[in-house]
């Protein structure tokens, strides 16, 4: 590649991943950091060619040109960065907005930079002078680089990530933070930059939720359950489709599909239902059975986007005490405000 020809870490290397465990370790040479929600993107900088390349290794500079001229703009020269873009809007952090800017069109594109800026932040360095990679280094000695490069900047969009090596502070980021961290991610203080392993631990901020079983899917080429459809009540008193769970033990399916079979009757969601428009449809997005609104699950989640869980949840248990009324959209955690992140990572909350 003609450009980046001062670089020894080009574009195209794979990010360090993390394992997913479900709690922070326990013994030495740990550094937490918090876990933003946003998209993870490495940057490349040599000159006036900046590259933003993001996890799955596809460019992202076309959708963020605001932040490639940040960087073009940047003291620094040549560099690799980790880092996660994220988008303040108001005073919330929005992933919604992240997701918008994934366009077709450019003018669009262009509209939204200058309406809702994105910005950067900084967790790792894998290369801070020309053709030298950092990549077998210690994260400490990465993480001065890293402290160096950003002590040199002004631009407010460009923000250095907290970390500790108390174990203690890190539990309290994920007992405390609710809905405005994604989770803390555990990094070894001695370790390298592993391109594409998962060198990094990463426990995620959970929450749980009560919703009204709606409507059910059979498996494919199945006569038993293959997922629950979940909803919970609007301020209009209109039952929402806000997501779906399919982690039922198989031995449960065959009891549990006759059990929902006996309630099936329409409409099942009285608001907004699956294969409504929306990003989130597919080609099997109206193959569902509607429930008479009866049975309400607790389930597990991790984020919510658009007033709907991003991802599948997990299954916890049956509510039998709680009325399908009482499960409403109150339960669910607001998205990220930037003074509230602030206070849970300088612990003055």
């Amino acid at each position: 590649m003609a450009d980046f020809d001062r670089l020894a870490v080009k574009p195209g290397i794979a990010p360090m991943e993390a394992k997913l465990v479900d709690s922070l370790p326990e013994d030495e040479g740990w550094r937490f950091e918090p876990k933003w929600d946003g998209f993870r993107c490495l940057v490349f900088r040599d000159g006036d060619s900046v590259a933003l390349q993001s996890k799955s290794g596809k460019p992202l500079g076309r959708y963020f040109p605001e932040v490639v001229e940040t960087v073009r703009a940047m003291k620094a020269d040549p560099f690799v960065i980790d880092g996660e873009l994220i988008i303040p809007v108001g005073d919330i952090l929005s992933f919604d907005a992240l997701q918008m800017r994934l366009h077709p069109a450019e003018s669009r594109i262009r509209k939204l930079a200058a309406s809702t800026p994105a910005q950067l932040m900084l967790f790792d360095c894998l290369e801070s002078k020309a053709n030298e990679s950092l990549i077998d280094r210690p994260l400490s000695e990465r993480r001065a680089r890293l402290e160096a490069l950003h002590a040199r900047e002004k631009a407010p969009s460009l923000n250095l990530s907290a970390f500790t090596e108390d174990h203690d502070l890190a539990q309290s980021w994920l007992d405390t933070a609710g809905g405005a961290l994604d989770g803390v991610i555990a990094k070894r203080k001695d370790g390298p930059y592993v391109p594409g392993e998962r060198a990094m631990l990463k426990i995620k901020c959970l929450r749980s939720a009560d919703c009204v079983v709606g409507g059910f899917r059979y498996g494919t080429g199945s006569a038993e359950v293959g997922s629950l459809l979940l909803g919970l009540y609007n301020e209009q008193g209109l039952l929402d489709h806000v997501g779906f769970t399919s982690s039922i033990p198989a031995r449960d399916r065959p009891e549990l599909t006759r059990r929902l079979e006996k309630l099936m009757g329409a409409p099942g969601f009285t608001g907004n239902a699956p294969g409504g428009p929306s990003r989130w449809s597919t080609d099997r997005s109206t193959d569902w059975e509607p429930l008479r609104p009866e049975l309400v699950a607790e389930v597990r989640y991790d984020h919510v986007t658009g007033d709907r869980f991003r991802h599948g949840t997990k299954f916890l248990r049956w509510r039998p005490d709680k009325a399908p009324a009482q499960c409403t959209k109150e339960q669910l955690e607001p998205p990220a405000r930037p003074a509230e992140l602030r206070a849970i990572i300088e612990g003055i909350g």
